[in-house]
Formats: structure tokens, C-alpha cells, sequence
């Protein structure tokens, strides 16, 4: 069966299953839309949080990163998943003992202030809609490939199966959803990587082939890897980082920006204990670590393949020739992502990454008129690690299944954060306390519908912010909402003051940064600094990295503003102290 019949049937059967779950689990309070009613199971819980972390980024783009970054990609890793340890001991169970639905709602009544909730709303907001964006171009460049759609036809039909079983489901059906559609993505990851494991170094578990021997040459594969890509004049694949200041900021702010996001966070309102809360996280840990620990397997593998192909003979500045491309190399061609010029009309595709004095001689003497491999996009990796082995279309397909799932599994979760803080933090708590509980539950999903459109307009024409801070989403939620949650949990001095002026600080000199590099939202050419040049970094610092400064900002302006200022009332440090001692570990607070 050809590639394309078989990725249809695939992906159409994975659909049908995403809306029937929809339908079978519809939501039919704000209760059900929010959290599920709270009586998902923990280890259920674990799996659809898993799914929902683990987005388009996780699945198609971590591998590409990682790939090409060798050993400086740990830092995702680390940061990633150490995000869900801080989770675990320090967030999940006081928020769920708190017992409301939404975050901005625990900032709000924590601090007691609607100015401390709409605060909340903003940061959440621009967060979440970065995020989102991201998942449905995702989902639109993965059926350009495999469905030979167009890009735009591809991001309508992604669009449309979110909105029926978001918008019908809520949190309950999304739950049950991505339960699925994590199954679905850990068996597409993996298959694939046993296989191409099996290859290359005779081992079917990829976590030990990556520290196994090369069938071939009965080297490590490791060691094979480092002179396959310095003998066309890369650096060493386990070579050191630039800056290991910059590589230990950056593991830190993914880390807090992981413990402070919040379409994660709300997926522990679902359960129906306190202690569940705390399980659920390390069963996500768990859930998650299956692909984490494959993905470094899964990066190195599919460098080592796309190097042996496109330089078969190893040589700097001689690639393939032209009329022996692969099959996988012009379906990709055709995407836009991958691009080659023949400059000097010779045939072959010349690139030169050693800019020594010799190389530069050598490469002149062959007629070099620069860089023939113009664009090689690291988000290809995964999707086309399985074409590159030449392995069979069902797990091609299975591929294209599994990154579809990922993308919109995270998209759901996001899309319903986005409707709860506009439903019930903006509206039933500010603007329309009366509302009626029907009047939320279509008030919310209105506002998913709003979202959806919205997020598909940006991924339809992605504006400049767009591509520019979807890495920086993490500092984002780093430097506003991770200070605010643990002050309000574990400080009952915090008042309403300074956690109000401590997020506006550090999300505040996080964008400031970010622009100073990036450049302003929908104003082109506004960077003062060159954003990839670290000597221009302050302290060698990226804007990636920068989120934790920012976090260190908050908690510094926060603490120096409520010592300035009066106490909490009473009441909430009262409040505080209930969230945190161990009793009623069992029994939740009802909302």
C-alpha cells in the first residue's frame, strides 16, 4: 500500500477515535468543562498531563534540537522534565487543595485583588496564545507532507477536530482525549526508534544503542558519530557549550517556565484528592520520561543517517551529487524545508562548515560560490528519521499519526486555558458575577471557539511575535506566574501590592530583554542587539536564558514592596497556612 493510502487511513482512524471519545465523555457542566468533575484517576491523570506537555515541540522539534546541539540539547531534557518535579513537591497538591478550577482564579482570591486576577488573565493569555499558535502550524506543515495537502487545507481540518472535541468535551472530554492520543504518540515515537536502533547498532532498547557499538564498524556509536561529522568539518558531537552559565540559566528557566505554565498546572484541579495531585505529577514524570529518554537516542541516530546520506563519501564540501538524491531528500524538497542550489552547476552540493585558511583555499580551487544546501530545517528530523532508514510506510504513517497528536493534544489544553481564564476569571468573577451556570458553560465554549479561530487566523498568517517568541514562552511563564505561585503558597506575608508589582517586574525585564534581541511584536527591525551573537549577550546570557533572571526580579520586588506595605488581612494568612500543613491531605476544598 503507498505511503499516502496508508497515512490516510492512519491518521483518519486515529481522528474518529479523538471525536467518538468526545462525544462519549460530553461535558455538561462548568464543573465536567473545567476539571473534568474531578474524579479522574491519577495515573489516567498522569497520561492525558503527559500528552498534554508533550507538544509538537516535544514530539517533532526536541530530537532536531538535540541532533544538532549533541550534548548542549540535555539542557531541554533536564529543564523539561525537572519542571514536573517542582510540580510534584511544590505546586500540584496546595493548588488542588485550594480547590478552584483556574490559576488566575488562585492568584486572585490568594492575594485578594481583581487587579492581581486580570494580571494573571494577561500573562496566561499571551503565554498560552504563543504556545498554541506554534501546535497548529505544526499540525498544518505535518499534513502538507504526508497528506500532499495544501498547508492551508491541512491547518482547516486540524482546526476543525479540535473544535468538536475541545468545545463539545471541555476538560473531561480533552482528558480522555489525550489518554488516547498519548498512546498513540509514545508508540509512533518509539516503533521507529527500535527499528532504526536495531540498524545501526544491533540493540532494539534506542536508550542502550545510543551507548552501544556501530554494526559496522564495532566502534561506539557515539565516537562513530563525533568523526563522521568533524570529517566534513562540524564540531564534535559531545563537544562543550559556548557558555555553561547560559546552558545552566537556560535549564533553569525551562525548568520554573515548565511549573509555571498554565494549561499544565490545571490538570491537577481534575483529581479528586490533594494526594492524587502529588501522584498524578510523578506519573506524568513517568509517562514523559518513555519519550525523554528516547529522544536523545532518537537525535543522534537520525544525525548519524542524514549525515551518511547527504555526504556519502564523508568528505568536506562534496555532498551527494544531484542526480542521486534520495526519494526522502525531494519529498521534503518539496515542503519548502529542505533546499539545495547548485551554484557553481558541478553536480554535487557543496558546503563548507571548517572556515579555515586551507578550506577556504581548497573550496575556491573546486569553484565554491557559497553554500549549496541552503535550508535544512531540524524540525524535519523525526518525520523523516523514518524514510531516511528506509523503513516501512505503515511506520511512516505511524509517525505522521504521532506528531498530529502531539500537536493537538497540547493545542486542546491550551485552547481551554485560554477559554476558562476568559469564561470564568474574566467574566463570572469581574465583569458578570451572576451569570448562570449554563450562561459559563457557553460562555466558555464561545470563547474556545474564539480562540480556535484566532489561534488559526496567526497560524494561517503568523505574525513576526510569533516566531520570535514561541521559544520564550518558558521565561514567560517563568518570570510572571511561577513567583506568584509559590509566594502565594509558601510566603503569607506576599500582599496583594507586591505580588501585583512583582509579575509586572519580571515579566516586565524579560520582555525588555527579549526585545532588546528580538525585536518588538509586529515592528520588524526594532532589535538593538543581534539575538545569536553571545558576545552581545550581557554576561553571556541569551534571551532564552533569561527567564530566570526575570523570576529573581519578582521575587525580589515583591518581597521588598509587601515588607514596605501592609500585612495580609488575617483571613488570608489564615488561609495560607490551611494550604500547606499535610492535614486533609485526603479530602479536597470544594470549590
Amino acid at each position: 500500500m503507498d505511503l499516502k493510502t496508508m497515512t490516510y487511513i492512519v491518521v483518519g482512524a486515529t481522528f474518529l477515535l479523538y471525536i467518538g471519545i468526545a462525544i462519549w465523555a460530553r461535558a455538561s457542566s462548568t464543573s465536567d468543562f473545567y476539571a473534568a468533575g474531578r474524579g479522574v484517576n491519577p495515573i489516567a491523570n498522569g497520561m492525558a498531563t503527559a500528552a498534554d506537555w508533550m507538544s509538537a515541540a516535544s514530539f517533532i522539534s526536541m530530537a532536531g534540537l538535540i541532533a544538532f546541539q549533541g550534548y548542549q540539547g540535555a539542557k531541554f531534557l533536564m529543564g523539561w522534565t525537572g519542571g514536573y518535579v517542582l510540580l510534584a513537591l511544590l505546586l500540584a497538591p496546595y493548588l488542588r487543595k485550594f480547590g478552584k478550577y483556574t490559576v488566575p482564579e488562585f492568584i486572585g482570591d490568594r492575594f485578594y485583588s481583581q487587579m492581581a486576577r486580570l494580571v494573571a488573565i494577561l500573562c496566561l493569555i499571551t503565554i498560552s496564545i504563543t504556545y498554541v499558535i506554534g501546535q497548529m502550524k505544526g499540525v498544518g506543515v505535518a499534513f502538507s507532507r504526508f497528506l500532499d495537502l495544501p498547508y492551508e487545507w491541512g491547518l482547516y481540518v486540524g482546526m476543525s477536530i479540535v473544535f468538536i472535541y475541545a468545545v463539545l468535551g471541555g476538560m473531561k472530554g480533552i482528558t480522555y482525549t489525550q489518554i488516547a492520543q498519548y498512546c498513540v504518540l509514545i508508540t509512533a515515537y518509539t516503533i521507529p526508534a527500535v527499528f532504526i536502533s536495531m540498524n545501526l547498532t544491533g540493540n532494539p532498547i534506542p536508550q542502550l544503542g545510543l551507548i552501544g557499538n556501530d554494526v559496522g564498524s564495532g566502534t561506539p556509536l557515539i565516537a562513530k558519530l563525533n568523526q563522521t561529522i568533524q570529517d566534513i568539518g562540524f564540531g564534535a558531537y559531545d563537544g562543550d557549550p559556548p557558555s555553561y552559565l547560559d546552558m545552566l540559566l537556560y535549564t533553569i528557566t525551562l525548568m520554573i517556565g515548565t511549573a509555571g505554565l498554565p494549561h499544565v498546572i490545571i490538570r491537577f484541579f481534575t483529581v479528586p484528592k490533594v494526594s492524587d495531585a502529588r501522584w498524578s505529577a510523578g506519573w506524568a514524570l513517568v509517562f514523559i520520561a518513555l519519550l525523554y529518554t528516547v529522544a536523545p537516542a532518537v537525535g543522534a541516530m537520525a544525525r548519524y543517517n542524514v549525515t551518511t546520506t547527504i555526504w556519502p563519501n564523508g568528505v568536506q564540501g562534496e555532498a551527494i551529487a544531484v542526480d542521486q538524491l534520495p526519494q526522502w531528500f525531494q519529498n521534503w524538497e518539496t515542503t519548502g524545508l529542505l533546499k539545495y542550489e547548485d551554484k557553481n552547476g558541478d553536480g554535487k552540493i557543496q558546503f563548507y562548515n571548517d572556515k579555515s585558511e586551507a578550506m577556504k583555499t581548497l573550496a575556491t580551487e573546486r569553484g565554491w560560490q557559497g553554500n549549496e544546501l541552503t535550508k535544512f530545517d531540524r524540525d524535519i528530523m523525526v518525520l523523516a528519521n523514518p524514510e531516511i532508514a528506509g523503513l516501512p510506510n505503515w511506520v511512516i504513517a505511524l509517525v505522521a499519526a504521532g506528531g498530529l497528536a502531539a500537536a493537538l493534544s497540547t493545542a486542546a489544553g491550551l485552547l481551554l486555558a485560554i477559554s476558562s481564564s476568559i469564561s470564568h476569571d474574566l467574566l463570572k468573577s469581574m465583569l458578570m458575577p451572576n451569570i448562570t451556570e449554563q450562561g459559563e458553560l457557553t460562555a466558555a465554549r464561545v470563547s474556545m471557539a474564539g480562540a480556535i479561530a484566532v489561534a488559526g487566523y496567526f497560524g494561517l498568517n503568523p505574525p513576526g511575535f510569533a516566531a520570535q517568541v514561541v521559544a520564550l514562552a518558558f521565561g514567560l511563564a517563568a518570570s510572571s506566574i511561577f513567583p506568584a505561585l509559590m509566594m502565594g503558597i509558601f510566603s503569607k506575608r506576599i500582599n496583594s501590592h507586591g505580588a501585583i508589582l512583582g509579575m509586572v517586574a519580571g515579566i516586565g525585564v524579560t520582555l525588555a530583554y527579549i526585545f532588546a534581541y528580538k525585536g518588538m511584536f509586529f515592528i520588524p527591525g526594532t532589535a538593538i542587539f543581534p539575538a545569536s551573537t553571545p558576545e552581545y549577550w550581557i554576561m553571556g546570557v541569551s534571551p532564552e536564558a533569561f527567564g530566570c533572571i526575570g523570576a529573581l526580579v519578582n521575587f525580589i520586588v515583591a518581597y521588598v514592596v509587601s515588607s514596605v506595605t501592609a500585612a495580609p488581612p488575617k483571613e488570608i494568612q489564615d488561609l495560607v497556612e490551611s494550604i500547606r500543613v499535610p492535614r486533609g491531605a485526603g479530602v479536597a476544598t470544594s470549590h
